[in-house]
């Protein structure tokens, strides 16, 4: 796992300088090695910090050159199939140097070219340059596990892996894009291609981009698709519980590839269970790791995830979390370079430099809830079409009124009522939204800006315009909130500290296996993971109770209760704070201490202002 960094000019030389300083923001990132390289014409310089993972010999450095064909990398994350593709690439004839996966790159897409992209099975950000061609080649992995912010004007393109690289060069301005802020208020990231600075934009998932030097001319596009939804499976349920297994084994097999220490983040819950249960096969007694909530109750997994070590023969390491000080707040703010209202940054911080002290690379569990329908809300879509077919389209406007004005910011269910005010698109966007149109006017005051499609037109977009609810939600889900939230959370946690983390459920090939699947093997309006949960019951512990649906959370009303209820209150009604209408906030304020969920949306406030006088941003 690396950060790199990439400058191209079309209009005259580059300074190597910039890109160095650039480079080295990142060092979190890569504190094992360092390198630049420059084109003869000063227009192309490359920039990379390295964490070493595969080859640790200066054979792995980067940036990594084929001289004799002028193809030039910086690359981040890892190839799982790299040995299959170096073996096929030696019997074209192709000579390696090393045993890295980066070598493997250049040489497929020497192969390939761009189509390369279509043999590769991994995590990746990179940026090539093909100096015959003189042009700058650039992907992203097809879920979007590693990152690529760039920014193109005055003929010049910069690429980071952490926006906080790109800002680093003076002339990138710090003001706030106005549509990035309305979404982040409603769903609580910034989604796709945007960035919360106007004027840079993210390479989104599963997409490529090529900047040609001479033209100054920049086009993306996407590389892969999900697979459109089948109809009756080709094979009995037990055929199909037993091709789930093979995949999630053999894609667990590549993830345990590396030349450092591996290790199993064990949660206890479903997808973690599984990822460990194929790994012992592979390894066996293989270090799993887990945090316990000391006297938090149902937040404490650690005795489930125990269950599941024991019955695998798993070196097990329970690392306690004691709650966090305030001070950590401001540190992820600026680490994560752009605001996330996702409190699971805490402990995915904290666990993550736990788990660094003994493990360079660890396995982790999320994708499954995306694949399989493992979410709450994709129950309830499933429920809730059922009851709209009994509401008259007429009405549901004047309902949606009638429910944003009366049932105030914070009540359990209030996002439900609404969804049934809307079509089947509009339902979808309702879940897990933090503040409403109305509520984020009242919020934004003067701030606020006619943006054009709203958040929830937006995220109804990444929807297919047919398909059953689950099908909707569950591509919705895997388009923007895997990326943009979950998959943000762990990366910049987790490099943070160098440790890295792949995710074995994000196969591909997994992926491309689950959306092919009917609704009845993957969630319906009472079950969720179903398929899965057939696998566990044949090769997880009997006793486990495979049900139960924590996830990585916090007990945010009882450590707000406390400080960290105090330093949000001091946060948020500083004068210095003008982002957001004082009013809104003390009644987001009083509606928590009578007993409204108002947490995770204060928490969301919190994170944008720690995130903007961190990198002194601009709101106008």
């Amino acid at each position: 796992m690396c950060g790199i960094v990439a400058l191209a000019s079309s209009q005259g030389r580059l300074s190597e300088d910039l890109c160095v300083r650039m480079r080295d923001a990142l060092s979190h990132r890569g504190p094992d090695d360092q390198g630049v390289w420059r084109s003869s014409d000063g227009a192309i310089v490359l920039g990379h910090r390295r964490l070493s993972i595969i080859d640790l010999s200066p054979g792995g450095h980067q940036p990594m050159s084929d001289a004799a064909a002028g193809c030039h990398v910086v690359f981040n994350g890892e190839i799982y199939n790299f040995q299959e593709i170096r073996d096929e690439l030696t019997a074209r004839g192709h000579a390696f140097r090393s045993a890295s996966d980066t070598e493997v790159l250049i040489e497929a897409y020497r192969a390939w070219g761009t189509q390369c992209l279509s043999r590769l099975n991994g995590m990746f950000a990179f940026v090539l340059y093909d100096e015959v061609k003189r042009l700058l080649f650039a992907a992203r992995d097809r879920a979007g596990e590693k990152p690529l912010f760039y920014t193109h004007a005055n003929g010049r393109v910069a690429f980071g892996s952490e926006l906080k690289a790109l800002l680093i060069d003076a002339a990138v301005p710090r003001r706030v894009d106005p549509w990035a802020l309305d979404y982040y208020l409603a769903f609580g990231h910034v989604p796709f291609d945007r960035c919360m600075l106007a004027g840079i934009q993210k390479l989104p998932a599963a997409h490529a981009l090529a900047y040609d030097l001479d033209k100054n001319i920049l086009r993306t596009w996407p590389y892969w698709t999900l697979p459109a939804p089948s109809g009756e499976p080709a094979a009995s349920v037990d055929d199909l519980t037993a091709m789930l297994e093979q995949r999630l084994l053999d894609s667990v097999r590549l993830r345990l590839i590396a030349d450092v220490p591996v290790g199993v983040m064990l949660s206890g819950g479903l997808d973690s269970s599984l990822v460990t249960a194929m790994a012992a096969r592979v390894k066996p007694r293989i270090k799993t790791f887990t945090i316990s909530f000391p006297g938090h109750g149902d937040y404490d997994e650690a005795p489930h995830a125990q269950m599941v070590a024991e019955h695998f023969g798993t070196d097990h390491v329970v690392l306690p979390l004691e709650p966090a000080t305030v001070d950590l707040l401001p540190e992820l703010a600026r680490q994560y370079d752009e605001p996330l209202a996702d409190s699971s940054m805490v402990p995915t911080s904290i666990v993550s430099r736990l788990i660094r002290r003994e493990a360079t690379v660890a396995l982790g569990g999320d994708g499954g809830d995306e694949l399989f329908g493992g979410y709450p809300h994709h129950g309830w879509v499933q429920s809730q079409a059922q009851v709209q077919r009994f509401i008259p389209a007429s009405a549901r406007p004047w309902m949606r009124a009638a429910m944003a004005a009366t049932l105030p910011v914070g009540l359990k269910g209030r996002n439900y009522l609404l969804g049934l005010s809307g079509d089947q698109h509009f339902s979808i966007a309702q879940f897990n939204q933090l503040f409403d149109p109305t509520t984020r006017r009242q919020l934004l005051g003067v701030n606020g800006q006619d943006i054009g499609v709203t958040p929830e037109q937006f995220k109804a977009s990444l929807a297919d315009a047919e398909g059953t609810p689950l099908q909707m939600a569950t591509r919705v889900d895997f388009r923007g909130y895997l990326p943009d939230d979950i998959l943000v959370k762990v990366d910049r946690a987790s490099m943070m500290h160098g440790l890295e983390v792949r995710a074995p459920w994000l196969d591909h090939r997994l992926v491309e296996f689950a959306f092919t699947l009917p609704d009845e093997l993957r969630a319906t309006a009472s079950e969720r993971k179903i398929l899965p949960r057939r696998l566990a019951s044949r090769v997880l512990p009997a006793a486990l109770d495979l049900t139960r649906k924590q996830g990585f959370s916090l007990p945010l009303d009882d450590w707000f209760a406390g400080s960290w209820g105090s330093f949000t209150r001091e946060v948020l009604t500083d004068p210095e704070q003008r982002t957001f209408s004082r009013t809104v906030v003390d009644s987001l304020l009083a509606g928590q201490e009578r007993g409204r969920g108002n947490m995770h949306r204060l928490f969301a406030l919190t994170m944008f202002e720690l995130w903007r006088r961190a990198y002194d941003v601009t709101v106008s």
